[in-house]
């Protein structure tokens, strides 16, 4: 329930008589009620005061001399000295960075210090202050003025405002260097009390940004600094507009928990459904879903993404990349929303810039959205811009098109090409990065072209080994891995991996990542003993055995595979290789006579020589790149794994099989298993 802003102020004038009327500059509290237009009654209602004029008061600034009207107005504060948090989107909108007229917010009057002063005087004053304001440069600056400065709570809430935008636009390095002189400037503290005093008496927007500012400097969470103010937003909660309640949104996003952030979050939420047809502009909308997370209710999710809905023609190109941020902090796949956003995207990719372009193919990461003709369109715009952006910023990007399953072959091309050409630019992190993507997309530079691929995979094996000193156990494990997976082995790197206090720190019970280096080591091994049994290092590594894996035979696929065989004896189901590779169908195949054939009782095959084992892999969309039916990753070294061991390997992509009719499922997988 909305509380009337009469009644606010007729809450916040009770605290300041309960304070004392030294605080707020009267001789007793009935003056300070007929001020501002209350007027005294004899006891009704339990109340000693009753409102002269309700309506009136809403346009009546709680001030403590009439002539206070000429102090500038919010929107007049905002034109002098600009609050821009850019940290934010949310910060980016007109509607949240700079105030508008006809707020609710409530002006308390000048402290003590300008009682004495002239309408003219403060005014003066306060554009001076605002001048000097924008002309600092650090938060110190801002301390040194602030000290010399008026203590109204207007000029307090202003220069904490000021010193978070100045320190924001430094470098990681001068930033903590000037956040240290900060904590240490003598003044810090005063602003800090004054803050605290001051909470009460400060606007709704001042309140948020001076929270919002404190917090993004680094002030700690849980002083009583940061909970006043977080218990004093719980308190006027129904009081904030819509630009208060983005900011204070967007402020909560990241805070570490505590019961006034729980409590602060869960009323938002709460005052969030109560307001829901008020929210008017797209940025506010878009702080706000980002601040109730992925814990709340799947309802109000529904409502905001319908919400969002409506006002998609009102998106420009930076709200159209901040809805896929959004969608991925609420952990809500909203499919409506990203195929909007993504066409509109794809008109404007160019003009995209680089972060904003991670962003967002982070956020379809995280939110497993794959959108070919979206990714496509970014892999086009980044293989345009390969002679511009650095290799960091190019391997960032592939990383993530790779995790998504984007195979886009120039690009791809054009990075080898790039990598053989100024292999000097790539430091240990980025061979790592090249040497994830290429293995993870099971692809070789210019593979019409035979002595392509060894060029570049030997550029990428010299510049591993020369990093080699420098990696950690885990990076040493990972680029083996990588290599192991495009079939090459560095002796060098082997050597160095199954060292036992490496195997011994890799395997450790306690390591977060035991599962699955065990794993690595094991496709590492058995990668070397298929492909390299010459290495002697093998016989003294101590490696866990691989656990036999639990995974489902694809039941349409097995109906298929009886309908051709006629005789379930003819193959075997689910068997699995050296306890890593799983096969869902295994067949021994008459090549002469093409047709399936029982295996012996002693399974020697070996010696047949007109006997040809095939294996049936069935895969689903995820084991593929992209759009394509191109294997990846492991399902592409399992590939590799059963050709080394003589098997003819007849892959099935289950996404595909699908689609097929009755008829043409016989024919794919006749032609798979026979070769016909």
């Amino acid at each position: 329930m909305n509380i009337h802003p009469s009644g606010s102020r007729l809450i916040r004038i009770l605290r300041l008589c309960a304070r004392g009327s030294t605080a707020t500059g009267y001789r007793n509290c009935r003056t300070l009620f007929q001020k501002h237009g209350f007027e005294t009654l004899r006891k009704q209602n339990g109340l000693s005061c009753h409102l002269r004029n309700c309506m009136g008061l809403t346009l009546i600034r709680f001030q403590y001399s009439e002539r206070i009207h000429q102090i500038p107005s919010e929107a007049e504060d905002v034109n002098n000295c600009d609050r821009d948090t850019k940290d934010s989107s949310v910060l980016s909108d007109p509607s949240i960075g700079s105030s508008v007229k006809g707020t609710s917010s409530q002006y308390s009057g000048p402290t003590s210090e300008w009682k004495n002063t002239s309408p003219t005087e403060m005014r003066t004053s306060w554009e001076q202050f605002c001048n000097e304001l924008r002309q600092c440069t650090s938060p110190s600056d801002v301390l040194d003025l602030y000290g010399h400065s008026e203590m109204a709570w207007k000029y307090t809430s202003n220069a904490l405002t000021t010193m978070w935008e100045t320190i924001k636009r430094m470098s990681d390095d001068q930033r903590r260097y000037e956040q240290k002189l900060m904590f240490e400037h003598p003044l810090f503290e005063k602003i800090c009390q004054k803050a605290l005093k001051e909470a009460q008496l400060m606007s709704c927007n001042d309140l948020v940004y001076s929270l919002f500012a404190l917090v993004k400097m680094g002030v700690n969470q849980q002083s009583r600094l940061i909970q006043t103010l977080l218990r004093v937003s719980q308190e006027r909660l129904n009081e904030f507009d819509e630009r208060a309640l983005s900011v204070l949104s967007s402020c909560l996003t990241n805070m570490e928990e505590s019961k006034n952030v729980i409590s602060l979050r869960a009323g938002l939420r709460l005052l969030i459904e109560l307001r829901f047809s008020q929210i008017k502009t797209v940025v506010a909308l878009q702080t706000i879903m980002r601040c109730i997370g992925k814990e709340s209710s799947m309802p109000l999710k529904k409502k905001l993404e319908d919400k969002a809905l409506s006002l998609l023609n009102r998106f420009t190109l930076p709200n159209l990349q901040y809805m896929f941020i959004t969608l991925a902090v609420m952990g809500y796949r909203s499919y409506p929303l990203l195929d909007s956003c993504s066409s509109r995207i794809i008109e404007n990719i160019h003009g995209i810039p680089f972060w904003r372009l991670v962003h967002i193919l982070q956020s379809c990461k995280d939110l497993k959205y794959r959108n070919p003709a979206l990714l496509t369109a970014a892999g086009n715009h980044v293989a345009s811009m390969l002679s511009v952006w650095e290799v960091k910023q190019l391997t960032l990007l592939l990383v993530l098109f790779a995790e998504l399953g984007l195979r886009h072959m120039e690009l791809l091309d054009g990075f080898a090409e790039m990598v053989m050409t100024r292999s000097e630019s790539l430091n240990s992190k980025d061979v790592l990065s090249t040497l994830r993507v290429f293995s993870l997309l099971n692809h070789r530079p210019g593979e019409e072209r035979v002595e392509q691929p060894s060029r570049f995979l030997q550029t990428l094996v010299d510049l591993f080994q020369s990093h080699l000193s420098r990696y950690s156990s885990l990076e040493l494990l990972r680029g083996v891995y990588y290599l192991c997976s495009m079939g090459h082995y560095l002796p060098a790197a082997l050597n160095q991996l199954f060292q036992d206090d490496i195997l011994n720190d890799l395997q450790c019970p306690d390591h977060p990542n035991r599962v699955s280096n065990e794993r690595m080591l094991q496709y590492i091994r058995l990668g070397v003993e298929l492909d390299n049994p010459s290495f002697a290092v093998l016989e003294s590594v101590t490696i866990a055995d691989p656990l036999l894996p639990s995974v489902a035979v694809n039941s349409a696929v097995k109906e298929m595979v009886e309908a051709i065989l006629g005789d379930s004896s003819l193959y075997r189901c689910g068997s699995v290789l050296r306890n890593i590779h799983f096969i869902d169908f295994e067949i021994a195949l008459d090549q002469e006579r093409k047709i399936a054939v029982p295996f012996p009782q002693d399974d020697e095959l070996a010696h047949v020589t007109n006997i040809q084992r095939v294996a049936v892999i069935c895969a689903p969309a995820s084991a593929f790149c992209l759009g394509s039916v191109h294997p990846k990753d492991r399902l592409a070294l399992k590939v590799r794994h059963l050709k080394t061991l003589g098997y003819q390997v007849a892959l099935v992509a289950e996404h595909e099989f699908e689609r097929l009719s009755e008829d043409e499922r016989v024919v794919f997988l006749k032609n798979a298993i026979f070769g016909e």
